[in-house]
């Protein structure tokens, strides 16, 4: 994706199941714990930049003394932030000779990261403030134990207004308006109820003193209390959280856009966002990682006994978020690796098309990064057409008695797939623009090319992208640098559809009048004297938006149906062409199409981007609501 898109959030939680002195003989250090909780945190930095947050609870502490605690970030640089700030602490204990290395106890007593749930989240802002105070984890503190509440995730729910309004409605007086505080005082309200239920109950069998805490604990009903609590919430989450009487938990919501995973063994259980990084930092094979299915939480018992229960019914049909496996999630995953690869495999026969077959006059490469993995797939595909099609000759030329070497060396040396590393970009570059006012001239210069790969006016040049968004990168940098080589062609291969839809579960893209196929869709309504269905679209947007029962219909298809795919396309390259390129350069933009999706992601057919099916009715009212801020002419998101 060569266009900066917010990522999703990431979550980890960390519940040891042995105590500290365990670690610090098997691991050489009490602080296996915290060190694995940074790690798990640094392997998802690829899901947020904007902070980061780190929470933990201390089973068994005595009356009087903290057990639960919280730190948070908004720096450039979080993690290194919280986990040095946290070292220094545990250093000046030392130097104050109130904590030992050698003496886990003491490390359990005085440091807030000594205890045995560790809880972290990676925050990248879709909605609301960009403070330390908007960073998970969110915590309700109570001095009842059980009703003390720490949470953080990986969501986006579309209806907070509806959520809020409950929240006031009950006669509660919520502070914020963003979806984690909706989550944090609706969780809050019916886990404050089961406590003071089961403390009736209590009181009726006699139950008292510091035993009343814990036998309200042992009957707590996480899966009773979340089934309650999100039974109105209309969005894509994942979350983990600590409950103050020693529980804690994971979850997935009921369609199973957002993804998580767990892991239990004798030690340790773990929670996070992707499977890799699970993988990695505990050694573990895949086999061993258990994704969180849709609609269920995975409950961890002040014990230690690992429950997992359904909190929603089991829904018909899934819709994972296919773009965490097009280009969110690490590649390092052996399924969405392989994935990834399959998409660039089904580019090929559009691309073959494109460049007329011609193998010998074409360079084949990829651009950004991030499209590497999709890459290594068209090229495998492309040199097996090109060995199915040398085969076939050879054959024939058997057949036919005209074997000779210069046949073989035309049919085999001089006709080879070309693949190329084209393009390079500068990191360092992108940060001092990210920081600097007068971006306009500096962006070009991102990237750059490798020269002497493309030989002028002869050679189509191919770059396999992951996906196009806004376009704004290509016309301003990409396309530019790119056709410094002067190809006869120049062809970028998007191994996703055209993305026409905003989305609002949980990724940074909901202003439709930024997507380049939304622009070029309008241009061609314009172009063709269709102007009057825009303002018809406006209108069923609006009547949509007033209705108080749930819409299943998106009036925004409206603006696409005049139009094939390949028009659009066309259209797209049009306008992303840089007029002093189109003088000398032919430009093509091919997107994958969704049947190839599909085929390549079975089991994510979450594609509310490219089809405008949503799974939930707010997914119709935000599309409804970003088309009509487009159409009058107003920014910022739709949700």
């Amino acid at each position: 994706m060569s266009d900066e898109i917010g990522h999703h959030c990431g979550i980890a939680l960390i519940r040891l199941k042995k105590s500290l002195a365990y670690y610090a003989e098997k691991y050489e250090t009490s602080l296996w714990g915290f060190n694995q909780l940074f790690l798990l945190m640094e392997k998802q930095h690829n899901r947020g930049q904007d902070g980061a947050g780190i929470g933990s609870m201390k089973l068994g502490m005595p009356p009087g003394e903290a057990f639960m605690f919280r730190e948070r970030s908004t720096s450039s640089k979080a993690l290194t932030k919280i986990f040095g700030s946290q070292h220094k602490q545990l250093d000046k204990l030392f130097e104050d000779g109130k904590a030992y290395p050698e003496f886990p106890e003491t490390i359990k007593e005085h440091f807030d990261y000594g205890g045995e749930l560790l809880l972290g989240h990676l925050r990248y802002g879709t909605s609301g403030a960009y403070g330390a105070t908007t960073c998970h984890p969110y915590f309700r503190k109570s001095n009842w134990p059980g009703k003390n509440l720490m949470v953080a995730g990986n969501f986006n729910l579309t209806n907070v207004e509806q959520l809020n309004q409950k929240l006031v409605e009950r006669g509660q007086h919520p502070v914020f308006d963003t979806d984690t505080q909706a989550i944090l005082e609706e969780t809050g309200y019916h886990l404050d109820a089961a406590n003071d239920r089961l403390s009736s109950l209590a009181n009726d069998e006699g139950v008292e003193g510091e035993m009343l805490a814990k036998w309200i604990g042992e009957r707590m009903d996480l899966a009773e209390i979340f089934s309650d609590a999100a039974a109105h919430w209309d969005g894509g989450y994942a979350l983990a959280g600590i409950i103050g009487n020693g529980d804690s938990f994971a979850m997935r919501d009921p369609l199973g856009i957002r993804p998580s995973y767990y892991f239990e063994d004798s030690e340790v259980v773990a929670v996070a966002s992707e499977r890799a990084p699970l993988m990695t930092v505990f050694g573990k094979e895949m086999n061993e990682i258990s994704e969180i299915k849709p609609g269920t939480i995975v409950v961890i018992r002040a014990s230690g006994e690992v429950q997992v229960k359904r909190f929603a019914d089991d829904p018909a049909r899934r819709t994972g978020c296919s773009f965490e496996r097009i280009y969110f999630s690490r590649g390092n995953d052996p399924d969405i690796y392989s994935e990834r690869k399959n998409l660039g495999a089904l580019l090929v026969p559009q691309v073959l098309k494109s460049v007329g077959n011609d193998f010998k006059k074409s360079v084949f490469s990829y651009v950004p990064n991030t499209a590497e993995s999709a890459y290594y797939g068209f090229m495998e595909q492309l040199r097996m057409v090109r060995r199915a099609e040398v085969k076939q000759s050879l054959i024939n030329a058997r057949k036919k008695n005209q074997m000779t070497d210069d046949l073989i060396n035309e049919l085999v040396m001089d006709n080879w797939p070309i693949g190329e590393k084209i393009a390079n970009k500068d990191i360092k570059l992108r940060t001092f623009i990210s920081q600097e006012s007068g971006r306009a001239q500096l962006v070009s210069h991102v990237y750059d090319i490798t020269y002497g790969v493309v030989r002028e006016q002869e050679d189509a040049l191919v770059c396999i992208d992951d996906s196009i968004v806004r376009g704004t990168t290509l016309k301003k940098s990409i396309l530019k640098i790119l056709g410094r080589s002067k190809p006869r062609k120049l062809v970028i291969a998007s191994t996703a559809p055209q993305i026409r839809y905003p989305d609002c579960y949980g990724i940074d893209m909901s202003e439709l009048g930024k997507f380049i196929a939304f622009q070029a869709a309008v241009a061609l309504i314009k172009e063709r004297g269709y102007e009057g269905l825009l303002s018809e679209v406006a209108k069923k947007c609006k009547e949509s938006l007033r209705e108080t029962k749930p819409v299943f219909t998106n009036h925004v298809k409206r603006v696409y149906e005049n139009f094939k795919a390949s028009e659009i396309s066309r259209k797209v390259a049009e306008l992303v062409s840089p007029p002093c390129l189109r003088q000398e350069t032919e430009v093509e933009i091919i997107y994958q199409s969704i049947e190839n999706l599909h085929e390549a992601l079975p089991d994510h057919p979450g594609d509310w981007y490219f089809t405008g099916d949503y799974p939930t009715p707010g997914g119709y009212r935000v599309v409804h609501k970003a088309f009509l801020n487009y159409y009058e002419k107003k920014e910022g998101r739709s949700y």
